[in-house]
């Protein structure tokens, strides 16, 4: 019980090569996961996601980075246009 659980770290680069021999070689996904040495579970996850990602279903990482730097530069703005709205009363800013 004082063994820690040990994880298998894939290349960035598997989760492609191995959708690669599904989709472009005709490998079913069994057969290409059992000759990769992964979960066939493991490898019809990748599929399905590299799938969505070609027909534009999910972002990818620089657009969800640009996407919350667009989303704190529209508060920012906001933030600007609420403060240039309020009215001055001699000098005085009122909250």
């Amino acid at each position: 019980m004082g063994q820690k659980r040990s994880y298998k770290n894939h290349q960035k680069e598997l989760p492609e090569e191995a959708v690669g021999l599904v989709l472009e070689q005709g490998y079913s996904v069994p057969e290409a996961a059992k000759s990769l040495g992964i979960a066939a579970n493991i490898l019809y996850r990748w599929k399905q996601s590299i799938e969505d990602l070609n027909q534009g279903l999910v972002m990818t990482k620089d657009e969800r980075d640009e996407f919350k730097r667009l989303r704190k530069e529209n508060k920012e703005l906001m933030m600007e246009m609420i403060y240039l709205k309020r009215p001055a009363c001699n000098g005085q800013v009122i909250l």
